[in-house]
This record gives C-alpha cells, sequence and structure tokens, in this order.
C-alpha cells in the first residue's frame, strides 16, 4: 500500500501557517520569527516531512561541508583535522562556523551555514533541540558529534563517555582510593538519552564508583579551568577531603592542579588528578596530566565518512560510540600507606 507523499501544504496546515511560510522556513528566508520557525520545525517533525529531492538537486551541489563546533574547546581542533583528513579524496571542502556552546547562537551559525548551501552538516556538540535536530537532518545529510541518544533523521557519532569515567574510576580505585570526587557540568536543560557527553561522564561515574562499593561525589560547576578551581577548592575544604580527582576534562584538571599548588598539595601523593580529552598542553612534562584519551580526530573522521554516505543517497540512520582509552602519566600514582588518611 503506497502512503501518501507528504506535501508542504500539509505543514503549512498543520503549523497553521501558509505554505510561502514554510517555503522560507525551510530556506532559511530571512524575517523569520522564532515562533514560526518552531511550529515550522515541529510540524516537519511530526509529519516527517522530506523536502523535494528533485527540487533540492536544482540547486546543485557546492561541494561543501558545513562544521559547526566552539573552537573555544581544544579538542575541537583535533576533530576538525579529522574531519579534513576524512575528506581528502572527496570534492568537498570544509567551511567552519565558530559557535559558542548557546542554543541561539548554534542556530544562528547554522542558519548562516544553510545559505552557503552546503552539500550537508557536522555539528560538534550541538545544544539545539531533539525535535530541531530532526527537521534539520529531514532539509540536509547531518552528523553529530558528541550527542548522545541517536535520532531517526541524523547520523551520531560520540564518544562511550560513560566508558570513559568508568575507566577513570577504575584507574583511581586500584591505586586506592576511596574518596573520588567529579567535578561535572550542568544537564543544561536536555532530557536522557539525549544529552550532551558531560551528563553520560557523570552517569559512568556515578555507576562506577556504586559499583566499587563506593559513595559518589559529584560537584556541579562548569567545564572550564575557573570551573575546575571552583569545584575543586569546595572539595578541598571539607573534613574529609577527596584524594582524588576525577575532572570533566583536561581544561577543568588545570583548574584542579592550581588548587592544589593553592592549597600546598603534591600531586599526585595527596591528591590525584585525572581528566578528559587528552588535549595537546596536558601532555607537557611540567604538567603530565592522566587523561581519558577520546580519540578526537577520529571522532572527526568517523564522522566525515558517515557524512559522505549520508549525501551518497544513504537514508537510514547510524549511530557509532567510539571507545575511549586511558592515558597513564604523572598525576596519578599507587597510594603509599602513609598516605592513606
Amino acid at each position: 500500500m503506497n502512503v501518501p507523499r507528504v506535501t508542504i501544504r500539509d505543514v503549512a496546515r498543520a503549523a497553521g501557517v501558509s505554505p510561502a511560510a514554510v517555503s522560507k522556513v525551510l530556506n532559511d528566508g530571512y524575517g523569520v520569527s522564532a515562533a514560526m520557525r518552531e511550529k515550522v520545525l515541529h510540524a516537519v517533525g511530526e509529519l516527517g516531512y522530506r523536502p523535494n529531492a528533485a527540487a533540492r538537486a536544482m540547486r546543485g551541489r557546492s561541494h561543501t561541508v558545513g562544521v559547526v563546533a566552539d573552537i573555544r574547546e581544544p579538542i575541537v581542533g583535533q576533530i576538525t583535522e579529522g574531519i579534513q583528513e576524512g575528506l581528502e579524496e572527496s570534492s568537498l571542502d570544509v567551511l567552519l562556523a565558530p559557535a559558542a556552546s548557546a542554543r541561539a547562537r548554534q542556530r544562528s551559525c547554522i542558519d548562516a551555514m544553510l545559505h552557503r548551501n552546503p552539500d550537508g552538516l557536522i555539528l560538534v556538540v550541538p545544544a539545539l533541540a531533539y525535535s530541531a535536530l530532526e527537521a534539520l537532518g529531514q532539509m540536509i545529510p547531518t552528523v553529530l558529534i558528541g550527542r548522545h541518544g541517536g535520532g531517526r533523521h541524523f547520523d551520531s557519532v560520540m564518544d562511550d563517555d560513560a566508558m570513559g569515567a568508568r575507566l577513570a574510576v577504575e584507574h583511581l580505585a586500584g591505586l586506592g582510593h576511596e574518596r573520588i570526587c567529579h567535578i561535572a557540568m550542568p544537564m543544561g536543560g536536555f532530557r536522557r538519552p539525549s544529552v550532551l557527553p558531560q551528563t553520560a561522564r557523570e552517569d559512568g561515574y556515578v555507576a562506577a564508583m556504586r559499583d566499587h562499593g563506593l559513595e559518589p561525589d559529584v560537584i556541579t560547576t562548569d567545564y572550564s579551568e575557573e570551573g575546575g578551581h571552583t569545584g575543586a577548592l569546595a572539595a578541598l575544604e571539607r573534613a574529609e577531603p577527596p584524594t582524588a580527582v576525577f575532572a570533566g576534562t583536561d581544561t577543568v584538571a588545570l583548574g584542579v592542579l592550581r588548587a592544589a599548588h593553592e592549597r600546598g598539595l603534591r600531586v599526585p601523593e595527596d591528591l590525584a588528578v585525572v581528566g578528559a580529552d587528552n588535549i595537546p598542553v596536558g601532555a607537557l612534562p611540567q604538567i603530565s596530566l592522566t587523561t581519558i584519551d577520546p580519540a578526537g580526530k577520529l571522532n572527526g573522521s568517523t564522522s566525515a565518512r558517515l557524512l559522505r554516505e549520508r549525501i551518497d543517497g544513504r537514508r537510514n540512520p547510524v549511530t557509532h560510540a567510539i571507545t575511549p582509552s586511558m592515558i597513564i602519566r604523572g598525576t596519578t600514582e599507587p597510594r603509599r600507606e602513609s598516605d592513606q588518611r
């Protein structure tokens, strides 16, 4: 039995707007209010509307891929390098739009990118609502990096962040630590399973601590050096401070190391520290940070491969999880008997 194709008029009827307004939203025309965009994209997602492929083809290919990412994050450089490597044997060039983590800023950058008519989009840790991501995936081949949960109309590449947190806890517990603090970041209004890396890492940490018979200890600040510093100082002021900290990112871990230095603590003798992301500065001998390596370049190259498949016509969604690894350096070591508190 043939299912009638959803038309632009169906979308207009469901959204309570004109077909012209729907077309304007789908083509990112100027003068579209946020309320109208939300209504139209919601109707697109609910009805499963797909723009006519022939009409899209008439616009021609630009042979470009739009990458939207917060370039302030150190790991974005590794991801972008991987994307470029993954596109080397294709005719596709990268257009990079630097976007902050705020949802409105990301939406603005995506809209600006769509005006350039790219053949596909790669969004790094997108903060958009799930419904907006689904609607976007129906309009243009789209791959998300770092967003957990997958989707029906886009592909997803992410680290197994829960496993990475488990590796950190198992490493620290294996060294004799019991009071292991985790510095996390707010969930940000997202709902499981469609969450950002910080939530998956916190979930993995809590589960691993309980599996080891240990009490989880989460301090929520933000993923910045200052956030790590603030969180660590709060933890270290307790009557029974932690002997180890699993920081949500390496940048957070740098703040933890600063706090330890200010408190006159030796690392790793008095306080062990584990980060995540394996940024280059953490490997410097002066820092020598033990960290979880999320394979940033592999995230990028995998997303590029999936996007090329999407552009070539694949429609079924793919969710690809990358297994992280542990890099042990100088900020962790086995606890001596004299270090036990």
